[in-house]
């Protein structure tokens, strides 16, 4: 079944089940969970007071963490952005959907398949609004934009605003900063997109406070070039770096602090994690492990993981179990009432019990009995299975997590038996995957874009 054939489907039965195409408006306590991803570019897992920063404050987000779930071992698919966001929003490892080399620049003809079913297009199909506002870089030809993907708004750049990418706009005026298909601004100052993007954010939620909404806050920063306004700037002891921290931090305190105001906080689930690593040259910080962003060490994968929802999620908890941006794509799903697509294999796994755990019984482990790690060409590196994780090498090298978060010290030569079983969890999902694997999109060039008219 391609994603035409099943989102007609499941609006079919929505109408079914409903008597009609507009049925009427449900009360506010029988509608399902509204969910919002806050996705940073490039916050490493030690940025964050909660994660043991001490130069950068983010009072915020660590009360978001005190009220709800903070997870420990908390993965993105890929450690650079575009297999990232193509995990995200597909509950796919990269390279299952075909966009798992590299990232994807402006002159690119390929991008995330139109038979690809979006996490925001499998909400729509339980009556969701969506809104995407901040960095896609999944995809620019008209085929592979936002407003195609399933999201019914948009406000953001398509890209980054690195020189790598900038130069492709340097004869139209800069980089087009866009509200769904109309440019806004071009050049748009790096300083000034996460106050722009908070304020589309809050006039998103007021629009769509009677109605579910899946809101996908996809920030710039703090991927460089830096940038903060004049109010947030020499805020932090750790320079302009952790100035562009602490605004992040009080853009998501002023989300928290609106869906207080509707009362809208009992029935919305917030995200806040990162797509990858940090660079540790523009003042990133991965804490106790080893690594950066491009890379498949800790550091490069392993990011902040919180999810806040003060009637969904316990608070003040500590989460230890692994867990992955994938999960988000079932998760939601359950939560929202939607059918998963019966005819393509999804690798996340519902975290719900792990956000809401039975204290009559013990606590949930991970639902995953394995974690694949990529490289930038979506390579298999490594495979994380419990506590031990394997670097196939040659040669290979086997850490114990839970003792040496840093990687360390390479146990390989003691648990032969170890080496032997993770190494061929990671053979069999390496050959499944290369039989199971989806295309890429591709389309048509487009001679207005990147650096005409569009």
């Amino acid at each position: 079944m391609d994603r035409r054939a099943f989102l007609t489907g499941m609006g079919a039965a929505a109408i079914t089940l409903h008597g009609s195409a507009s049925p009427a408006p449900r009360k506010k306590e029988t509608l399902p969970p509204n969910f919002i991803v806050i996705f940073c570019d490039d916050l490493g897992y030690g940025d964050l007071g909660c994660y043991g920063a001490t130069q950068i404050h983010t009072p915020r987000i660590d009360r978001m963490a005190a009220e709800g779930t903070r997870f420990t071992d908390f993965y993105a698919a890929a450690p650079l952005c575009t297999p990232s966001r193509a995990a995200l929003l597909t509950g796919c490892y990269p390279r299952r959907v075909g966009l798992h080399q590299w990232v994807l620049r402006p002159n690119a003809v390929t991008g995330l398949h139109p038979d690809e079913i979006t996490l925001a297009e499998l909400l729509k199909t339980a009556g969701y609004r969506t809104g995407c506002i901040g960095k896609w870089h999944l995809g620019f030809l008209p085929p592979f934009r936002p407003t195609r993907q399933g999201f019914d708004y948009y406000f953001g750049l398509y890209h980054n605003l690195d020189d790598v990418e900038t130069v492709y706009f340097k004869d139209v005026g800069g980089t087009p900063l866009l509200r769904n298909d109309a440019v806004v601004k071009r050049a748009p100052d790096p300083g000034e997109l996460t106050e722009l993007y908070t304020e589309e954010a809050v006039h998103f939620i007021r629009e769509n406070r009677d109605r579910p909404f899946f809101l996908y806050l996809s920030h710039h920063t703090p991927h460089l070039p830096l940038g903060v306004s004049a109010r947030f700037k020499g805020r932090s002891a750790a320079g302009l770096y952790g100035d562009v921290i602490e605004c992040l931090d009080w853009s998501t305190g002023v989300i928290l602090d609106l869906l207080q105001e509707l009362r809208l906080d009992s029935r919305t689930l917030v995200v806040f994690t990162s797509d990858n690593g940090p660079v540790l040259k523009a003042g990133g910080s991965a804490g106790p492990l080893r690594g950066s962003k491009n890379t498949v060490f800790e550091g490069g994968l392993r990011v902040p993981g919180i999810i806040w929802g003060p009637s969904r999620v316990a608070s003040a908890r500590v989460c230890r179990q692994l867990a992955t941006t994938m999960d988000l794509y079932p998760t939601f799903a359950r939560m929202a009432g939607a059918t998963l697509p019966a005819d393509r294999t999804i690798d996340g796994r519902d975290i719900g019990p792990l956000l809401t755990p039975d204290p009559a019984t013990a606590p949930p482990g991970s639902p995953h009995e394995a974690f694949f790690y990529h490289d930038g060409q979506g390579v298999l590196r490594a495979v994380r299975s419990g506590r031990w994780k394997l670097h196939l090498g040659p040669p290979p090298a086997l850490y114990d997590l839970e003792t040496d978060r840093a990687e360390k010290n390479n146990t390989a030569d003691a648990n032969g038996d170890v080496v032997g079983r993770l190494a061929k969890l990671a053979a069999e999902f390496d050959a499944e995957l290369s039989r199971n694997a989806r295309p890429v999109g591709r389309a048509e060039a487009d001679p207005d874009w990147p650096s005409g008219r569009k």
